[in-house]
């Protein structure tokens, strides 16, 4: 593969990539030197990237896996909930505060999840991804990933109903 066609067609993941690593590392930076990271395996790989059925799933699937080794190598836990910030500096004072709240409340419930299933709804859900995509990306069968990602729905779905009622019945 050239640098033309690495462009064409490795180039537009970018932000994908980004948001993917973003939502598991938390940190930008972390997250922008991990996609850089990524491009510049699959660059080095170039000539074998033809092989792949996907190229895609491939960037996925290095980007989710060079994070997970990121999250494991920390000696202190992460906690930043602004991702939305451009989103939410375009709504109104009020609509702004209530916005980010929800933002913050999913992004806790989401964070309560196991790991696999918290990567597996934010392909499903945030990016888009079809099942079989998915199951090439965390390299397990579209079963196990419906699966997965209904317990992770519901286990959300719970987390953000007893949010509700401890601040309704908490104030």
């Amino acid at each position: 593969m050239n640098l033309p066609e690495f462009q064409k067609s490795v180039y537009p993941l970018r932000d994908k990539l980004f948001r993917f690593a973003r939502r598991i590392l938390e940190h930008r930076e972390e997250a922008e030197d991990t996609v850089q990271e990524v491009f510049i395996r699959l660059w080095n790989n170039r000539e074998k990237l033809d092989a792949y059925r996907s190229v895609e799933a491939l960037a996925m699937t290095t980007t989710k896996n060079l994070c997970i080794d990121r999250v494991r190598s920390r000696k202190y836990p992460v906690e930043n909930y602004e991702d939305h910030r451009n989103y939410l500096e375009n709504l109104p004072g009020e609509q702004e505060q209530d916005h980010s709240e929800v933002i913050a409340n999913i992004r806790r419930a989401m964070d309560g999840l196991p790991e696999t299933q918290r990567i597996i709804m934010h392909l499903r859900d945030i990016e888009g991804y079809e099942f079989n995509r998915i199951a090439e990306i965390v390299e397990m069968n579209e079963n196990a990933i419906r699966v997965a990602l209904s317990r992770a729905r519901k286990r959300t779905r719970e987390l953000l109903v007893n949010n509700e009622i401890y601040e309704t019945h908490g104030n």
